[in-house]
């Protein structure tokens, strides 16, 4: 069970990440024993006494009231994705010891999705699962990211490529930002999904494997996938630079439709239709 994977951890490394200074809390100089704020100064921030914030980061706290979590999250100077993250973590540890080990049902990419992706021949687009598994793509995926047909089907995952799959790191220019991103989507997916055994092996799997996940996951990071822009080095076409967006049905938002398109009129524009038209024609069409 992957639990809350830290509610204390968190509590501590986003501690760590704050100086008196970004607060307003004087600093008195001298030496701290600990990176970032003491417990002390953050319980002053967040309304509540040492101690009762001790025994949270002790996880010895059971049931912390919405308004404590949003106060320590105001204090920590969280974003709305982790402060959703702490009130996931700390109902995941109110409830672990009730917590099934049923594994969640495999997933099968939605008709509309399918649909959808059958009918982008001029954009890349996949469609990935919770675990970010890849369920579907199109041929235009397969030209900019390669034939995710011929790997097993327990490897077509999008984390798992970036991290152990030495071509990742050519192809993205600023291979360091999108493996970060991944790492802060698959915290994010742990908190809401904390009994989920698949997607605790994929964590477990990547740590053991990769120095730098291991590292990073260490730095609790938490990130929803949504928009953005990514550089790559493609073998084909050279540099690219392409915006992606991320979209979600709300009947299963476990499901999440990427596509990337280059900016019209820019080199990326012309590179991306020239890769299409010599590699799309020979691939073997939506999968």
């Amino acid at each position: 069970m992957i639990t809350t994977l830290g509610l204390g951890e968190f509590l501590r490394t986003r501690r760590s990440h704050l100086r008196p200074e970004d607060v307003a809390l004087p600093d008195f100089g001298g030496r701290r024993r600990v990176a970032g704020l003491r417990r002390e100064e953050l319980a002053q921030l967040a309304g509540v006494s040492v101690d009762y914030y001790t025994r949270m980061e002790q996880g010895r706290v059971p049931n912390p009231s919405p308004a404590v979590l949003d106060a320590l999250a105001h204090a920590l100077r969280l974003d709305p994705d982790e402060t959703a993250h702490l009130h996931r973590l700390t109902r995941a540890q109110s409830t672990a010891r009730k917590a099934s080990r049923r594994p969640a049902p495999s997933q099968r990419v939605r008709p509309m999705l399918q649909r959808i992706l059958d009918e982008l021949t001029d954009l890349p687009a996949m469609v990935m699962d919770r675990r970010m598994d890849l369920l579907a793509w199109n041929p235009a995926a397969s030209a900019l990211f390669g034939d995710y047909e011929a790997l097993p089907r327990a490897e077509r995952n999008i984390a798992r490529i970036t991290f152990l799959d030495p071509a990742s790191r050519h192809l993205y220019a600023n291979w360091t930002a999108c493996a970060r991103e991944n790492v802060a989507y698959l915290r994010l997916a742990a908190g809401r999904h904390p009994d989920d055994p698949k997607l605790a092996n994929l964590i477990g799997e990547l740590s053991l494997k990769s120095e730098d996940f291991r590292r990073w996951w260490a730095e609790h990071p938490v990130q929803d996938k949504t928009a953005g822009t990514k550089r790559f080095h493609h073998p084909v076409v050279g540099s690219l630079e392409l915006a992606y967006e991320t979209l979600r049905t709300a009947e299963d938002p476990d499901q999440a439709l990427i596509t990337y398109a280059a900016q019209p009129g820019t080199p990326s524009h012309d590179a991306l239709r020239m890769l299409l038209a010599w590699t799309t024609p020979a691939s073997s069409g939506p999968h």
